[in-house]
């Protein structure tokens, strides 16, 4: 036996690549370019979102509830008067219109419609929005009448297209009350089921 030492095995050496710091600042660009291109990105789908992906109301499916006097048709001397009134269990708006719609009702000359106050995005309440400059500089929208608007995420609903969200965040209409006139006198006998979000 020889006490000569064993000879290590021979790996080939590994070069090591250096990553020179002019190199790596030739494409300092990609980041600020990316970060843009992906914020314009967002914003072109959030504006579409606000914009452009309304749903229709299209055919009411109300359910039926026990019938309960909202108001006078006299109390609503001139369009765009509105009222807020309660109805199984939930906070709703009655709304004289100028014109006719496909789903309003027709009493004694005036016409009206009737929707839930529970905005369809978050369920915040809605209020009344009479002054349409206002509604342009709080909501970046500007109606030729009376609207409803969230607080809370400000989505502007209009009540003469059967309560159709025109911006803002909600995508869905306002749930709708069916009417009924009885003599001088407005009843709600049915309202829609919220909108599955």
């Amino acid at each position: 036996m020889s006490d000569a030492p064993t000879p290590k095995p021979s790996f080939p050496k590994r070069t090591v690549r250096k990553i020179e710091r002019r190199k790596l600042l030739e494409y300092w660009w990609v980041l600020p370019v990316g970060a843009t291109l992906g914020a314009f990105g967002y914003m072109i789908d959030y504006a579409k979102h606000v914009t452009l992906d309304k749903r229709e109301a299209g055919a009411p499916k109300y359910v039926s509830k026990p019938p309960r006097r909202v108001a006078a048709i006299a109390d609503f001397p001139e369009p765009f008067s509105m009222r807020d009134f309660s109805f199984a269990g939930t906070s709703c708006v009655l709304v004289r219109l100028e014109r006719p719609t496909a789903y309003s009702l027709t009493s004694s000359g005036a016409h009206f419609v009737a929707f839930s106050r529970v905005c369809t995005h978050l369920g915040c309440l809605v209020n009344h929005l009479p002054n349409p400059d206002a509604v342009a500089l709080t909501y970046n929208y500007r109606p030729d009448h009376p609207v409803l608007g969230c607080p809370c995420h400000f989505s502007v609903f209009d009540p003469a297209r059967e309560g159709r969200s025109v911006i803002g965040r909600a995508l869905y209409p306002l749930p709708r009350v069916r009417l009924e006139a009885r003599g001088d006198e407005l009843f709600a006998t049915g309202i829609e089921p919220p909108p599955s979000a």
